[in-house]
């Protein structure tokens, strides 16, 4: 058996047939991870051995599993746990998308689900879903590329896996969105910015945005705004050491508001440079910027 210290880095990605896994192995590929799709999950362990048998010229692996492999959920949890017996820890990228989105992008290829059957390809996404529940619980990273184009995946997934750097840090995600237009799926904690006075209702902030300085300053001078960072930052500050005590390498923060264009904007761009003032490596995003 291969000791930990020369197994490779090992990166499985799975999630909803028709969410952009391909995208995510191709990007991979190009920032030179040795790409297999389609390896049943019994197989990890001996493709780990492999890997750091040859010195060293194999050190990042990742590893495409889906349902293809009937035995799925419980094949790859005994494989997971097989390799951190082995003294590696694998992450698991797991990519989903809406049910509507994933119907569309079959219908656009005229291509059946692999578990629709002879049904409709709505009940084979059900099925799959269920079927991937407790691998999306328990994966590092959720990715929901609904809204993302192939562009917008491969991106993603090079901010994600672009730089091999230290595998204790974090990298947080920070994304402002609309409740109106619902919560973020992939977010791991979600802030509610709707407790502060909306801009939308002063006449010369309504067309601005939480980016701009007008907007910025009126959100930030509103009664407990300034509490609200200072404290919940706070937390950040607990919650991001424990998440790396855990091996966590992703979180994903939600900062809400009713439409997504002025109090969480503002506040996300507040918390993301709290979180990089922490040290932390930060992306910020506004989902629905420019939505309305």
């Amino acid at each position: 058996m291969t000791t930990g210290a020369h197994l490779p880095d090992i990166v499985i990605v799975t999630g909803m047939s028709g969410a952009g896994r391909s995208t995510a192995a191709k990007a991979l590929e190009d920032l030179d991870w040795f790409v297999v799709d389609n390896l049943p999950p019994g197989l990890l362990a001996t493709m780990a051995d492999l890997g750091g048998r040859v010195q060293n010229a194999v050190p990042r692996i990742a590893v495409v599993v889906d349902v293809r492999s009937r035995a799925f959920t419980s094949d790859l949890e005994s494989a997971i746990k097989d390799l951190e017996q082995r003294g590696v820890r694998p992450r698991v990228l797991f990519l989903e998308a809406a049910d509507e989105v994933l119907v569309r992008r079959f219908e656009s290829v005229r291509r059946p689900h692999p578990l629709q059957g002879d049904g409709r390809i709505v009940e084979g996404i059900a099925q799959e879903r269920a079927l991937l529940l407790e691998i999306r619980a328990e994966a590092d990273l959720v990715v929901d590329t609904s809204n993302l184009n192939v562009h917008q995946l491969r991106a993603k997934v090079v901010g994600y896996f672009g730089e091999p750097g230290d595998e204790s840090s974090l990298r947080a995600t920070v994304v402002s969105f609309g409740y109106k237009y619902g919560l973020p799926v992939d977010a791991d904690l979600v802030v509610d910015c709707r407790f502060l006075p909306n801009p939308h209702w002063i006449p010369e902030l309504r067309p601005q945005n939480g980016r701009d300085a007008g907007v910025r300053d009126y959100v930030l001078g509103q009664r407990g705004a300034k509490e609200f960072l200072d404290s919940y930052t706070e937390v950040l500050r607990l919650l991001t050491a424990g998440y790396e005590r855990e091996g966590k390498h992703y979180v994903t923060l939600a900062v809400g508001c009713t439409g997504g264009k002025h109090r969480s904007v503002a506040m996300a761009e507040q918390l993301g440079q709290r979180l990089r003032d922490e040290g932390i490596d930060v992306q910020v995003g506004h989902r629905d910027l420019g939505r309305e």
